[in-house]
This record gives C-alpha cells, structure tokens and sequence, in this order.
C-alpha cells in the first residue's frame, strides 16, 4: 500500500472532525446570540433606524479556517447597516448595541459568477452614532449557485459569520475592514468548502 494511500483516510478524518467541530462552534454562537437579543437589556439606544449605507470588496485568501482554498474568488456588495433597539451606552455616547448588517452584490471565481445576498445580526462596541464601532455576529447567506469551478459550497444557504471594524474617514464618511466567512457547518455533507473573505468597505453614515 502505498504512503499516499495510508495517509488518505487520516486527511478525511481530520476533515470530518474540523467540520464537526466548526458545526457545534456556529450552532452555540447561534443560540448565544438568540438569547442575547431576548434578554431583556437596559436599552439608552434609539429605536431601529438606517445607521449607515456602503460598497464593500474583497477577495479571498489562501485557506478556509484551516483548509487549502480551492479557487480564489471575489466579492463586491452594496451594503446597509440598521441600528437594533438592545443596547447600552454611556451618557458619552460609547457602549455596546445590536445591528442588523444586510448586503447584496456578486461572488465571482474565474470563470463563473453568481448573485449573493446575507442578513448578518452583530454585536457592536464603539459609539452610538456608529462613527467608530468593532462588531462581530452570525447570520445567513443564500447564494445563486453553489459550484464555482472545483469548489462546492455544498449549498444555496450558508451560515455567515463576521468580524469588522469601523472609522471615520472624512465627514458622514467611513472607511472599515470586514472578515467574513461563508460555510454550509457540515449540512450538505462532507465535501462541501466555504470561504474566508478579507473586505474593505466605504460607508456613508446618516
């Protein structure tokens, strides 16, 4: 037998468990989440209400939380940030809130391209007026197709996960950089691979 051949069920293992354990890591960060925004917090935020409008781009890097990427893909999206009414701030002006970060836009790998569009719930530290924030949350993404290439996103739907931050660029302008990661935790089976996108975006805040 050869070495490649002993090796193979190992790699497929060591998938199987990063899946495994990517799946359990998403499904408690969403029910973290849910109870989150039905505790019943002290709220000094103002009621739901378009905090900010945007472009957004970026291309993927060379892995997937850990595994080889197998194409390279892009993203450009219009983006809308709406201000939550859970939350705390200091008279300042600075604390923590919810949003909801909703995006729409196209994914393209060499050769082929499909429509996009994710509904993101975060947590928000930073200022109430969102000129300076650091978010993170889960939400979802449905995708037009889901092979591009050699790569299988498994599904239409994927869990998506971010991780950004935000600040002033000139006047009601920003300027942020966005961590996004798309994957379908395991639901359409085992050979299915996500992406890890790094983003940049330019807002205008209302």
């Amino acid at each position: 037998m050869k070495a490649q051949d002993r090796l193979q069920p190992h790699r497929e293992g060591k998938r199987s468990g990063a899946k495994k354990e990517s799946a359990i890591g998403l499904r408690l960060a969403i029910t973290c989440l849910t109870l989150f925004l039905l505790a019943p917090w002290p709220s000094h935020a103002e009621d739901t209400r378009l905090l900010s409008v945007g472009i957004r781009g970026g291309v993927t890097g060379a892995s997937v939380l850990g595994e080889e990427q197998q194409e390279t893909f892009r993203e450009y999206d219009a983006v809308a940030t709406i201000g939550l009414p859970w939350g705390w701030y200091s008279k300042s002006g600075w604390g923590v809130g919810t949003r909801l970060i909703a995006g729409a836009g196209v994914i393209q790998e060499t050769g082929s391209s499909g429509l996009i569009g994710s509904l993101i719930p975060v947590f928000a530290l930073g200022s109430q007026d969102g000129r300076f924030s650091l978010d993170a949350g889960i939400g979802g993404a449905l995708l037009s197709t889901h092979h591009f290439g050699k790569q299988n996103f498994g599904g239409p739907f994927q869990i998506a996960a971010t991780v950004g931050v935000g600040v002033p660029l000139y006047e009601r302008l920003g300027i942020g950089y966005r961590f996004q990661h798309y994957s379908d935790a395991g639901l359409h089976g085992s050979d299915s691979r996500g992406a890890d996108f790094h983003m940049l975006e330019l807002t205008y805040r209302y």
